[in-house]
């Protein structure tokens, strides 16, 4: 049966309260994975992202860029190497994570905003003194140039929307430890930045449907989690493995003034507008 007009007002009906909701509130999306790489999912999210700062929803974007990091390691000659899931980084290595994210993705992500009709600002952790961090040092091991954000000041990014600007914020933050820039886990530095300046929403693009209680089982999706419920959920090893960090970022978050976050599947086209402008959501919701 054909969308017809009668299907497209009632869409914009169904978002409306939506809308009036979140109204001149900020949400904070990371951007990665899938979505990154893939044109037509990449021109989804800038899609969704414009829309929602058009209609008066304040979007903060934090981005990552594992894929084109690993290219550029590659045609340089080196290895990847990855310890408990993060990249380790030398100096060399440190270099190449700065150019490419600060660099290449941060601005073509602001190219592409302003391609779909809206205004964005390109920003890295270290512009104002906005990310500070120290070595990040876990249970004895050594991840090189990695590190954990010790302070934020959110005032670039508040300048930014109070602007009209949608910030476009690479995850490199300065030391204060050593004479260097690190390399900060994009969930990570997302949810930092959402607890700083009071955002509303946290949004995690992965590429999974989000929290499943079988991994292997798409339809086993958990729609919606209390933070009570969690500690039972990682002792039953739902729970597990590269979602551990993703849902602990998500429980800082809430435990410091966020609503609500959102672990969104960034395969599926759209992801970020069915999630909070239609009843029917997608993903996972933690509150």
């Amino acid at each position: 049966m054909p969308f017809g007009s009668f299907d497209r007002a009632h869409v914009l009906i169904e978002a409306l309260p939506y809308i009036q909701k979140y109204y001149n509130k900020t949400v904070v999306v990371k951007y990665g994975g899938n979505a990154m790489i893939n044109p037509d999912l990449k021109q989804a999210v800038i899609s969704d992202i414009v829309l929602l700062s058009l209609v008066g929803i304040r979007v903060v974007v934090v981005h990552g860029g594992g894929p084109e990091i690993n290219q550029m390691l590659t045609k340089t000659g080196k290895s990847s190497t990855f310890v408990n899931g993060l990249r380790y980084t030398d100096e060399e290595t440190m270099d190449i994570v700065q150019m490419v994210l600060a660099g290449k993705i941060n601005k073509d992500l602001v190219l592409l905003i302003s391609r779909a009709g809206g205004s964005a600002l390109g920003l890295c952790g270290i512009d104002g003194g906005m990310l500070k961090a120290r070595k990040l040092v876990e249970n004895g091991f050594d991840y090189g140039l990695v590190g954990e954000i010790c302070s934020i000041d959110p005032k670039p990014i508040h300048a930014a929307l109070e602007h009209g600007y949608i910030p476009v914020i690479s995850s490199v933050a300065e030391g204060v430890d050593a004479n260097t820039s690190y390399n900060i886990n994009a969930d990570t530095a997302a949810s930092e930045i959402a607890i700083a300046i009071g955002a509303e929403k946290l949004v995690l693009l992965t590429d999974v449907r989000g929290l499943l209680r079988n991994a292997k089982d798409d339809s086993s999706l958990i729609p919606s989690v209390k933070l009570n419920d969690i500690p039972a959920l990682v002792s039953d090893g739902v729970i597990s493995g590269g979602m551990i960090p993703k849902i602990d970022c998500c429980v800082k978050a809430i435990r410091n003034g966020v609503k609500r976050a959102h672990i969104l599947d960034g395969r599926i086209p759209h992801s970020i507008l069915i999630e909070m402008l239609s009843d029917e959501g997608i993903g996972t919701m933690i509150d």
